[in-house]
């Protein structure tokens, strides 16, 4: 092995080790990669090609006069760049148009190069591709040294790609996690609270409508509005939180389920200091392991069907019941109050019929004087399996 190219390729991993580490972005560590081979193989252009799901390797990075024409361009699997790149062994020749085990695959834009020499991008289990370098024609070919230096370098810097990569994507599922928490305590907690404090005003504003100054009503009215949009506005970010990056979705699986029983006893208790009668509650099923945007709906539904029978019903009992089986999640909230006025405005009904749709799922109302109200919310658990 030459001294000076040994030198020169260690403190090139070096470098490069330090910058994929500390989270550099990969296009720019490619690059990196790519110029160092070029300079310390006295190359005029060095390629990197990257494995593709068809067997086939795509030129990802590269240094040199023809970088930009190359670049994006797809070799065959049986090229040997492909071979290389899947794991085979180093190739090495003085002009790589004329070589029978590389010229039936020379792209037009390399032609003005002979040398050449192309060495597995990692090793053993974690090889990326292969990382190639050239010489223009005429050129003196790549000596053994140089080729045994090259190959080292990319073997070390493939490996630490990989295994950067990899704590790239477990720091994506700490973030996702964290988003996931903030999420929860945002639906769970800010918005119970904010609902609340909604609910609390608009009965006092009911109550005490005659004793109220026009204005002072519309202001109280227009504080509900405002609470109303900001509950609205915390669930947007909510749903934000909660919509990862295609390639976190498989990590979001592996994600800590919402517990949709305790998220229905808190819609109660709340509903219970507003009715001023505790609602009944039936849970039949296992809720811990529903998934959060599932659990969203139901609870989106509880939440409204329990704010009509405190708005309008005049109800003395109210029964929830919640039913899981391994198809779908069945809410019926029951009351025997005075049903939904005629004239009153319906919007977050008409809101849920719609989520329930979207949702693949069921919604209905029935409501009469006599009989009270029933509101009915079903939602398939597998999304892609829609309600008919």
């Amino acid at each position: 092995m030459e001294p000076m190219f040994a030198a020169q390729a260690l403190s090139a991993a070096t470098d490069i080790t330090t910058a994929a580490l500390s989270g550099d972005e990969p296009d720019a560590v490619l690059a990196s990669v790519v110029h160092k081979a070029v300079e310390f193989a006295h190359a005029d252009l060095g390629l990197i090609m990257v494995r593709t799901d068809d067997g086939s390797v795509s030129i990802e990075a590269g240094a040199g006069p023809q970088t930009t024409d190359v670049h994006g361009l797809l070799l065959p699997p049986d090229s040997a760049a492909g071979q290389v790149a899947h794991g085979g062994e180093t190739v090495v020749t003085d002009d790589f148009t004329i070589d029978p085990r590389t010229a039936p695959h020379v792209p037009d834009e390399l032609r003005g190069y002979g040398p050449f020499a192309a060495v597995p991008f990692g090793t053993g289990g974690r090889v990326l591709g292969a990382l190639a370098v050239y010489r223009k024609h005429g050129a003196e070919g790549f000596s053994a040294g140089t080729v045994e230096v090259l190959s080292a370098f990319a073997a070390q810097v493939g490996v630490v790609l990989a295994l950067a990569e990899g704590a790239n994507a477990r720091h994506r599922v700490t973030l996702y996690e964290e988003r996931e928490r903030i999420a929860r305590e945002l639906h769970d907690v800010i918005v119970q609270r904010l609902y609340a404090a909604g609910m609390q005003l608009d009965r006092v504003r009911r109550r005490m409508r005659k004793r109220f100054a026009g204005t002072d009503a519309t202001r109280l009215g227009e504080a509900i509005d405002q609470l109303d949009q900001t509950i609205a506005e915390i669930r947007g970010t909510v749903h934000s939180l909660r919509s990862p990056a295609p390639e976190l979705e498989a990590a979001s699986n592996a994600l800590p389920k919402t517990d949709l029983a305790e998220s229905a006893r808190g819609e109660v208790r709340i509903a219970e200091e507003l009715l001023g009668f505790p609602p009944t509650l039936e849970l039949s099923g296992e809720f811990a392991d529903i998934p959060a945007e599932r659990a969203d709906h139901i609870r989106a539904a509880l939440r409204e069907a329990l704010s009509n029978v405190v708005r309008h019903s005049g109800a003395s009992e109210t029964r929830v019941t919640l039913h899981r089986d391994a198809r779908e999640v069945r809410l019926r909230v029951r009351d025997n109050g005075s049903g939904v006025p005629q004239g009153v405005e319906t919007r977050g009904l008409r809101h849920l019929a719609e989520r329930a749709k979207a949702a693949g799922g069921r919604f209905y109302l029935n409501s009469s004087p006599s009989l009270g109200t029933l509101v009915a919310f079903d939602l398939p658990l597998d999304p892609d399996k829609l309600a008919s």
